[in-house]
């Protein structure tokens, strides 16, 4: 037993090390790729398509931070020389995932675009995607593509030629988090108008922890992408238009989720522009949102709750926070299962709660933690989150990740969310 965990500490300072040891000038160009592909299949299986490669300006994420620290996500992109040396890898989530747990995968094929980007390699890599099993919580690869730099057919055309806008501006944007807010169903004549709601944004980001005290590590960009037509589509309404996203309400057949399914035209948008996380300003006044980690989040621009929306669906895109409501409705049916770990950072099924965050629990909270007021603003494991009543536990009795009427985020919520801040910044 000590020698099998001594192998294992091994094997983890080898690992670390690697990690460490790459520089991005040997590996890499100043540019980044763009990696689209279609991921199709059912609730019982899948398969991902390479569907093209498209060289884009300038890599604005970490030159430093390559090998993502966190275990996050339904999938992993792993990068791979000749040589077997790995040089970049992230998780990442996506719409066909989240379809995958909905009644109609049972019945019913489909297929999803997608998107990564990754730095444009300088010699030939192999990339190689993994799926999270459900049953065990690990990852198995389920596709891979080699990868010539040199490809001729490598698209480097110009997609777009919107505007980007500089919002907010702290330096480098390979050691800042660059944010880039793309403007959904605004006319040319509404492009004030965007210009308005993004900085109305800013301004909510900036009024939360922990972004508030980290506003110097951010960049922010609005990119002044036209529509046709104002306003998204509403299908259970009868509702179509044309707009540069093609976003619509009704997603998986739930009113309020808003989602821009092809998740390619959006990425498309953000071709020309600095972006380590995507936020889709929709030019509606109706309530709805999503946000998927490393993918993107998206809501609207004109409710009430504009505010709180945005703030709890950039935690998901952006941090990878999980939901930790319970009781509304969704389409997904038994989205965790609860003999694995969750690999959200603020969610637990206690299988493995010693990595989350029982460290930050007071010995004098109980264990679970009762769901009542007198535990208000106390950090515990409080039942109920991810969209399961039994099971599952988050830390807080509110958060904004559980409510529109939470003050703001738990501790450990801001704990994470500092956490990706530093992966992009340091």
């Amino acid at each position: 037993m000590k020698k099998s965990l001594f192998l294992l500490a091994l094997l983890f300072a080898v690992n670390t090390l690697n990690a460490q040891d790459i520089k991005y000038e040997d590996h890499f160009t100043p540019e980044r790729l763009r990696i689209d592909l279609m991921f199709a299949g059912d609730s019982k299986s899948q398969h991902i398509f390479l569907d093209g490669l498209k060289m884009e300006p300038r890599w604005s994420g970490s030159k430093i931070s390559l090998v993502a620290p966190f275990d996050y996500g339904e999938y992993k992109l792993d990068v791979v020389e000749k040589s077997g040396k790995l040089i970049y890898s992230s998780g990442f989530n996506n719409l066909f995932q989240e379809w995958r747990t909905t009644a109609e995968a049972a019945k019913t094929p489909r297929a999803f675009s997608g998107s990564c980007r990754i730095p444009f390699p300088k010699s030939v890599v192999m990339v190689k995607i993994s799926e999270r099993v459900k049953k065990d919580g690990k990852f198995i690869q389920i596709a891979s593509f080699e990868i010539d730099p040199q490809d001729k057919l490598i698209n480097r055309e110009r997609e777009n030629h919107f505007k980007t806008d500089t919002l907010h501006y702290s330096g480098d944007p390979s050691k800042k988090v660059d944010l880039l807010f793309i403007a959904e169903g605004y006319t040319a004549e509404e492009m004030d108008k965007f210009r308005k709601d993004a900085t109305r944004f800013v301004s909510y980001l900036f009024e939360t922890e922990p972004y508030k005290s980290r506003k110097s590590d951010f960049n922010i960009w609005a990119l002044e992408s036209v529509s046709q037509e104002s306003g998204p589509d509403i299908p259970h309404q009868g509702i179509w238009k044309n707009t540069v996203a093609a976003s619509n309400f009704y997603t998986f057949r739930l009113d309020r989720y808003l989602t821009a399914p092809d998740h390619k035209k959006v990425s498309s948008l953000a071709s020309e522009s600095p972006c380590d996380a995507m936020y889709v300003i929709v030019n509606t006044n109706k309530y709805g949102g999503g946000g998927i980690y490393n993918y993107y989040g998206l809501s609207m621009a004109d409710h009430s709750t504009a505010s709180q929306v945005f703030v709890h669906e950039f935690g998901h895109s952006f941090a990878g926070l999980g939901d930790e409501y319970y009781a509304s409705e969704v389409a997904y049916e038994d989205f965790y299962n609860l003999k694995t770990e969750p690999w959200e950072p603020n969610l637990t099924t206690l299988v493995d709660f010693d990595r989350k965050w029982k460290k930050l629990i007071d010995s004098n909270t109980p264990q679970p933690t009762p769901n009542d007021e007198m535990y208000k603003g106390i950090t515990g494991v409080f039942e109920g989150g991810g969209y399961m009543t039994k099971g599952i536990y988050r830390p807080a009795l509110d958060c904004r990740m559980k409510s529109n009427t939470a003050p703001g985020f738990c501790e450990v919520c801001t704990k994470a969310i500092g956490e990706m801040i530093d992966y992009y910044t340091k």
